[in-house]
This record gives C-alpha cells, structure tokens and sequence, in this order.
C-alpha cells in the first residue's frame, strides 16, 4: 500500500490548492492521513460505505469517496463540505489519489520483475510477456551496475541513486539483498564501456564525498535484451568480489578488467591449498610486516627494476637488496627472478582469496 506520508503529502498540496479539508482512512475506517482542521469520519461509518454498493455518499456535513484499485477499496476519501463545489474536489481528489495507488503498484511489479529476472525465476515467454505489459523495452543495451554499500546508510544511498538515475531515461533501480543497490542501465547505441565507467565512477564519487556513504561499484557487460540482463547481474557480482579481494584501492570494478583475479576466484578451493603448500611447504603464506610488504608491491609494480624501486621508496640500493634477501630466507623465494616474483605473485593472491573465504564463512 502507498505510504501514509506520500497521502499526507498529496492531501496538503490539494488544501493549499482548494481550501478544503481532507482525510484519507483505510476500508475499515483506520486514519491514514488528514489536514491539519479536519474532523474525521467516525470508523463504522466509513466500514459502512465500503461494504455499501454505492461510490460516494454524504457523512455529516463531508462528502466521502471509495478509491479503486481494479474492482476493490483501497481508501476512502473524505472532503469536509457539502456543496458541488466540494464534491468536485471530492472527486478530482480521488482521481489523484487513484493515479498515486497506480503508480505505486506498477512501480511495485516492475521491482518485483526485475528482481525474479534478475535471479533467473522466470521462463522466456514469461519475460517478452511482463516486459510487455509493464511497457518496458526488450531490445535496448543495458549493463547492470552494481552498488554495495559498506554502513548501514543503504536506504540513504538508494534515494540518491533514484535521483541520479529516473525511469523516464530508462534506468531502473532494484534490490536483491539488504546492502547491495542494483541500477539496470540503459544505453545510447553509441555508448559503451568508458560511458559506462564514467557513469559508476560518478555515483560512487558522489556517495562517497557528499553523502559520506562508503560504497563500492562494480559493473558487468552491456546486453542487447531484458533475457540477458542476469547474466550481466551475475558478471558484476563477480566483480566486485574480486574487486574487493584484489583490487581493495578501487572502488569500481569491471568484468572486462578482472586479470588473473577472475582465475584464482574460480578455482577450488582444495586447489589454492595444493599450491600454497607446494610454494611454501605449508598451507599458508608467510605473514610479511608492512615495511616488506611495500617492498614486495613496489618492486613488483616496476618490473624487477632495483635502482626504480629503491628511488621510489626512497631507500638505498643496498637496503633494497637486503630486504629481498630478507624475504628470500622467509619464503624460499628470490624476487629478482621473474619465476620466483612470478610465484610470489600468485601465491600472494590465492592467500588472499583464501582469507576472503574464511572470512566469509565466518560471517
């Protein structure tokens, strides 16, 4: 049913508008809304006009109205006064509040559509039928962009997305579970993935600097049809698990641009166990101070090279030298050499999927 607050906020504007007096009561005569010097029906009465045959009739010195949805009473509306002239509010009041329970349910089904379309709960024909009905195009590209929000400020979040992103440009806004805010993005023919970055950037930019809600994004691959859009759904959930397990200083994530990262997110998890222990002789990766585990980032990150490395950490070259020999004595592996820095890559990445895992089970 449409909230209290949406009726109270409809039933002021028509005050100001009409200088007549409102109130809004359910079939069994409960208040819902009513301005602020409106006497309101007494409940048996208005239990009477719903269980009644007629559309409308005058209470006390009041007009009060049924409001329909389909063939059933959803609200009753009373205007204070019993002239035509309030019974011509009466009935444009109701006429608005008509297209307000309208609105309401079908933004309601098209949430409910999306969602079991997204979670791969309904057939083909069943898709180009909803789709059809709720007057949602089928061929349009379309991405799924995915927000997580990491405080408990995802009501927040959600309102100002639907402010960022109408349905009147073809975006849709859904949720599938409690912290995590879905846009289904339409796109121009000539848009494509940096619009797409540009798009998820922007949001997370946004949220992040001036609603100060933390939010991770992440985004699958643009779909020509409404059938596809799960697999697009499916894509940026990977993303942003792997995002946040080896990509932690991003906030946006892409499933063009996983890398090696997609790889180890799949593999078993008895695998990643075997080849720790085959590295290391043990199940687990060596734990490193942070002082070593820069060393081992940067020197990574420009390709071996000592003099780059030792100039951006400042050090000199001897140091550098001996916290690698360090690390060579910790874990049997000399990063100066592509094999082993090749290993120590990888081994550092499925210890740290590892851990998400564990982590996750913990939760």
């Amino acid at each position: 049913m449409i909230s209290s607050q949406i009726i109270r906020t409809c039933l002021e504007e028509l005050r100001s508008i009409t200088r007549t007096e409102f109130c809004v009561q359910d079939p069994a005569g409960n208040v819902l809304a009513a301005t602020e010097n409106m006497t309101v029906p007494d409940s048996h009465l208005i239990a009477g006009l719903t269980a009644s045959a007629v559309d409308s009739q005058i209470i006390g010195n009041s007009y009060s109205l049924k409001v329909r949805d389909d063939d059933e009473t959803v609200l009753i509306l009373t205007a204070c006064g019993d002239s035509d002239y309030t019974f011509m509010v009466a009935r444009m009041a109701a006429a608005e509040l008509h297209h307000l329970v309208d609105a309401y349910k079908d933004k309601l089904d098209r949430n409910s559509f999306f969602q079991n379309l997204l979670l791969d709960n309904l057939l083909p024909v069943d898709i180009h039928n909803r789709s059809r009905k709720l007057r949602i195009p089928y061929q349009v590209p379309r991405a799924i962009l995915l927000f997580e929000v990491q405080t408990e400020e995802d009501r927040i979040a959600s309102e100002l997305l639907s402010g960022l992103f109408t349905v009147n440009s073809g975006d849709y806004l859904t949720e599938v579970d409690e912290n995590r805010v879905i846009l289904i993005k339409a796109l121009e023919t000539r848009e494509d993935y940096p619009q797409l970055e540009e798009t998820a950037q922007t949001a997370v930019a946004m949220l992040n600097m001036e609603a100060m809600v933390k939010v991770r994004a992440s985004y699958g691959t643009i779909v020509g049809e409404l059938g596809e859009l799960s697999r697009s759904y499916k894509e940026a959930c990977m993303a942003m698990d792997v995002g946040k397990i080896f990509r932690a200083e991003h906030t946006v994530s892409s499933y063009n641009e996983l890398g090696i990262g997609r790889l180890i997110y799949q593999l078993p998890v008895g695998l990643c166990r075997m080849f720790l222990r085959e590295v290391f002789g043990d199940s687990t990766l060596p734990e490193f101070d942070n002082e070593l585990q820069t060393t081992i980032n940067t020197f990574l990150e420009n390709n071996l090279n000592v003099s780059e490395t030792s100039r951006q950490l400042f050090v000199h070259r001897n140091t550098l030298v001996y916290r690698i020999e360090k690390l060579q004595k910790s874990c049997g592996l000399d990063i100066r050499t592509f094999e082993d820095a090749m290993t120590l890559r990888i081994a550092m990445m499925v210890s740290a999927y590892m851990r998400y895992l564990d982590s996750r089970d913990r939760q």
